[in-house]
């Protein structure tokens, strides 16, 4: 056995499945639970969903970095300062933001929107993209514009999308959603595809799993729901094994061909 895949001391890795959808009158978020050093699980229950603002979240995905040379943060006036940390990427990059949004707020006397909170996480994502590895899916709601989804892949692009995954659950589900997924769903309907997405890449991806966790955000505020790992309605073991090729196929016909 290979004693390196145990080690404790390497970087944490989220490797992970998380989700943005919209709906008709606001947007749900969710993600899996597993966090990982090498093959070790290091926790099982972890919460990737978190608060950025009153009506804004982000979805984190991505591993632990030492930052060597410092964090480059811009404040309003566009000054870099340093701060020193090792921790899980994303999770130094929704500090540094709602940091900055609690000041933005108090400067404008109202909630920071969607774009504004999105476009902060790109700004730090992209000017520290030499050493950040993780990739982050904003969603909220604002009067201005309702409910919005952004993702911010690995390197700082902002792409705002109806529905949003990432992640290394995401590679088994665009062919899901293409298929799932439409415009004006309802809410339960939302719910009930981030959940079932996010068990699928569950049952497929060994970086993905423990349980759900998904926040609803619409004009009537926020609301978190969690799903236990035995209630999820998927698992790898309740998979129906593909039929082979052969089985498929039909036999051969016992007459000739005419020609």
């Amino acid at each position: 056995m290979d004693k390196s895949s145990l080690d404790v001391e390497q970087p944490h890795s989220m490797g992970t499945t998380i989700i943005g959808v919209t709906y008709n009158g606001g947007v749900v978020l969710g993600a899996d639970s597993r966090t990982s050093t090498g093959m070790y699980v290091a926790n099982r229950a972890s919460d990737k969903i978190t608060q950025l603002t009153d009506n804004v979240y982000v979805c984190r995905s991505g591993s632990e970095f030492e930052f060597p040379m410092g964090f480059d943060c811009i404040t309003k006036h566009d000054v870099r300062f340093k701060a020193y940390s090792k921790a899980a990427d994303s999770q130094v990059v929704s500090d540094y933001v709602r940091y900055f949004l609690h000041q933005h707020t108090i400067q404008l006397g109202q909630p920071a929107t969607v774009k504004v909170a999105a476009s902060l996480v790109r700004q730090l994502s992209y000017n520290n993209k030499a050493m950040l590895q993780t990739g982050m899916i904003v969603g909220g709601w604002d009067k201005y514009e309702g409910g919005k989804i952004y993702g911010v892949p690995l390197g700082g692009t902002l792409l705002e999308q109806p529905f949003a995954i990432g992640g290394s659950g995401s590679s088994y589900l665009y062919g899901f959603f293409d298929q799932a997924w439409r415009e004006g769903i309802s809410h339960e309907e939302a719910e009930k595809l981030v959940v079932t997405a996010v068990s699928l890449a569950i049952a497929r991806d060994g970086a993905s799993g423990g349980v759900v966790r998904t926040v609803t955000i619409n004009k009537d505020g926020v609301k978190r729901k969690f799903y236990p790992g035995d209630t999820l309605p998927l698992w790898h073991e309740e998979i129906e094994s593909v039929n082979s090729l052969l089985d498929v196929v039909p036999a051969a016909s016992p007459d000739p061909m005419v020609c």
